[in-house]
């Protein structure tokens, strides 16, 4: 009986997880599956896979969460996505290798902690009079901030204490995410699998659930589907699990946002069919790491 955890979070009560259609479908066909908390202590060469699914506490603790991704790839259980990939990808700054190597991104501003000046002077930077400005290692919008000029000098003494001793970025507010939104769409093993829509509430400009935001399932356009393909062609060795989410921009193109690698949540409720797709893939990894085991 082929074993495979799903890591997730401890306290889950905050958060939609929809990983048990794929844990039943999984289990259905004979496997031992189960979630796991990536921070309570496992032995995990008792499994054959590990998934990092939906462990969205990691941000803040990220030197404890890859140190037990370590832990995972120096046992028996073959780790997805691997190391290198989350390691790559947990640092934002992804996005301006991406961009070099010909991606669509959402034009962009880096920067490390920074004063009252620096911050007043990213609107004249970007060409823009609203922009949003994030952490590079983040999560679920935490610490995300949608600015308009001029700012207060109560607002640039929080951006400057908020991100003091940390990477952050910035971008033009990208008005198409109040009337269209953001797309995401679902790669499992690198076949495209479904796509949602996900629209913030009236008056927000965050998208995710727990902000309020509306999530639909669409069919994926042509293209969508060839914006997306071009980001997962730049990324090496191809995600196991990907959601790439894509914006459009004020001259009607669509670019990047995120390329989720870790732990994207894959909407799987969203398409019947979807589970089974997940579940397929799976099957398809371990048979593959029967024949390959390195």
């Amino acid at each position: 009986m082929p074993r495979i955890a799903f890591l997730t979070l401890e306290n889950i009560d905050d958060f939609v997880i929809d990983d048990d259609l794929a844990v039943t479908e999984l289990q259905r066909r004979g496997w031992y599956a189960a979630e796991i908390p990536w921070s309570v202590a496992t032995d995990w060469n008792t499994y054959d896979l590990v998934l990092i699914r939906s462990t969205w506490d990691y941000a803040s603790r990220s030197a404890e969460f890859l140190d037990t991704l370590r832990t995972i790839e120096a046992s028996s259980a073959h780790l997805e996505n691997p190391l290198r990939v989350v390691e790559w990808n947990i640092d934002k700054c992804y996005l301006r290798e991406l961009d070099a190597r010909g991606v669509p991104v959402v034009p962009s501003v880096w920067g490390t902690s920074g004063t009252a000046d620096v911050f007043s002077t990213l609107f004249t930077t970007l060409l823009d009079r609203e922009i949003v400005i994030k952490p590079n290692v983040s999560g679920g919008a935490k610490d995300t901030f949608r600015l308009h000029a001029p700012l207060s000098d109560v607002m640039l003494q929080q951006l400057v204490d908020t991100f003091a001793g940390r990477d952050w970025f910035a971008q033009p507010f990208v008005r198409s995410v109040v009337t269209e939104g953001e797309y995401s769409l679902f790669y499992f093993d690198g076949h495209y699998s479904h796509a949602i829509q996900k629209v913030p509430k009236p008056g927000d400009f965050r998208v995710q659930e727990e902000h309020g935001g509306a999530i639909v399932a669409v069919t994926a356009t042509a293209e969508l589907q060839q914006v997306a393909e071009q980001v997962l062609a730049a990324i090496a060795p191809v995600p196991f699990q990907a959601r790439i989410d894509l914006i459009r921009l004020d001259d009607g193109r669509l670019a990047l946002m995120e390329a989720e690698l870790i732990e994207p949540s894959l909407y799987l409720r969203m398409d019947t069919a979807a589970p089974t797709r997940f579940a397929d893939a799976i099957e398809a990894l371990y048979a593959r790491r029967q024949r390959h085991p390195q």
